[in-house]
């Protein structure tokens, strides 16, 4: 879904090497700063892999999951879990069409634990074949190098739209 070459005027997002460190107790702002922006960018760089359970491996066993529903889009429901996380990647792929789908990394704002990712991010619904296209801005919260907070603000109106059939005439 990401798009790490940066198109349409975003910017490439690297992955770092090697595995995303866990900060320890007492860490100063700037480490724990360290430790949350590392965590973001190898979120952003699995995404781009698209593997469910990888993505899903950066998160802590509970998750404070929240990006808006409707019930017509299938894969954005109530993900409390690490395991509900991997079914929401699992479940976007297998709803939008395989390649199609893109993100653009605008700006990544890192205070302490708290990480705000924005950018545009568009696809394909399989079912419809109806494109979708909208900016969002991801909160991400990282505790012990793991994510503890996903939330997403972006245009699920016009993701509802793409995922509803045309009447028939």
């Amino acid at each position: 879904m990401l798009n790490p070459s940066g198109a349409s005027g975003g910017r490439k997002v690297s992955g770092g090497s090697g595995p995303v460190g866990r900060s320890g107790e007492g860490i100063g702002k700037e480490t724990g700063e360290a430790v949350t922006r590392q965590t973001v960018r190898e979120f952003l760089r699995r995404v781009t892999e698209r593997d469910p359970d990888r993505i899903a491996d950066l998160y802590a066993e509970e998750v404070d999951w929240m990006v808006a529903g409707n019930p017509v889009v299938p894969w954005i429901k109530p993900r409390p879990t690490r395991a509900g996380v991997a079914g929401h990647w699992a479940d976007l792929a297998a709803h939008t069409v395989s390649g199609d789908g893109w993100a653009t990394v605008g700006a990544i704002v890192v205070d302490g634990a708290e990480a705000v990712v924005t950018g545009e991010l568009g696809g394909t619904v399989a079912a419809t074949g109806k494109t979708f296209r909208s900016r969002f801005a991801l909160r991400l919260t990282v505790e012990d190098g793991l994510i503890t907070r996903h939330h997403v603000y972006e245009d699920s109106l016009a993701v509802a739209a793409a995922c509803t059939p045309d009447a028939a005439a």
